[in-house]
């Protein structure tokens, strides 16, 4: 079975771990996870590891992210979003009041780099338990403020109450809290009441696979689907092995820095290091000591 990413398109109302489950079963392996949740009112890329995939996730996990959001100005809910129980209501007049020049205004005023408050219905977790399983028991934790980087936002569509946004921006930014966040600014509140992702680091929304179509697709055909280790890392500096670079590897022997020849030989840079038919073999790092390289990951074996 061939090892990759597949990009499936999330429906409304199931889980990210249902996700992964269908795939597991559609394909017939055992290996299978997913590099970034997407709560279950929301829809959009779900990256799928296979296999070996699930070396590289975390190098997906850091990656850029653009969502569709529909925001409802004017009712705060406990959760952030549609499916929490509202703890503050506007009047209805205070929205009315707002002309399109004042909302495009506050949203606009959170582009930028940014400390983040987590929602406390989140996947963070505190002393080993997800925060939002305390917050369901009544135990509130306010985790401390993350920096995170929206880089652009572009309102759609303002049919008041609701605003619809375009939000690129960094790995760690909860678009529930920048709705929340927005209607304090505005001071009416606000909740996230819709939710697609559209992009996730090099991988595209246009093509992933709808899960109601993976239930309908045999097992090689899906396969198909699946996009190589080597083909999932272009973002990456990348070295071709001869055979006795690759034997190192295999046997994970240490690299030396005059060994591998690239300009992007850095400590704060990955590097893959494929062979003859562009097969990944190892992601490295150049050590701090500046002459060897540590492993990341290893795929030759």
């Amino acid at each position: 079975m061939k090892s990759g990413i597949l990009s499936i398109h999330k429906p409304e109302g199931i889980s990210s771990a249902r996700v992964v489950a269908q795939v597991k079963k559609v394909l017939g392996v055992k290996k299978v996870g997913h590099t970034g949740t997407l709560d279950p009112f929301a829809t959009g890329l779900l990256l799928c590891a296979i296999n070996k995939g699930t070396k590289i996730s975390r190098f997906f996990l850091d990656g850029h992210k653009r969502y569709l959001a529909r925001i409802c100005l004017g009712v705060e809910t406990d959760t952030y979003d549609l499916t929490g129980k509202t703890v503050f209501k506007a009047q209805d007049n205070t929205i009315q009041d707002f002309s399109n020049e004042d909302i495009t205004s506050a949203i606009t005023a959170f582009i930028g780099i940014q400390d983040q408050v987590a929602p406390a219905f989140s996947a963070l977790k505190h002393e080993g338990q997800p925060l939002y399983k305390l917050a369901r028991q009544g135990i509130i934790i306010q985790k401390p403020p993350r920096r995170i980087e929206i880089f652009d936002i572009r309102i759609q569509k303002i049919a008041l109450p609701y605003v619809d946004v375009d939000v690129f921006c960094s790995s760690g930014t909860y678009i529930r809290s920048l709705a929340f966040d927005i209607g304090r600014k505005l001071g009416c509140g606000a909740h996230l009441s819709k939710l697609c992702r559209t992009t996730s680091s090099v991988f595209k929304l246009e093509d992933a696979i709808e899960l109601t179509a993976l239930e309908k697709l045999d097992k090689t055909t899906v396969e198909k689907r699946i996009i190589s280790l080597s083909d999932c890392l272009e973002f990456m500096s990348e070295v071709q092995a001869d055979r006795p670079l690759a034997k190192k590897i295999k046997f994970g022997q240490k690299l030396l820095k005059n060994e591998i020849e690239t300009p992007f030989a850095k400590p704060d840079h990955f590097i893959k290091v494929v062979d003859d038919d562009r097969n990944l073999l190892a992601v490295i790092q150049l050590s701090d000591n500046g002459q060897d390289y540590n492993y990341c990951c290893v795929f030759s074996s």
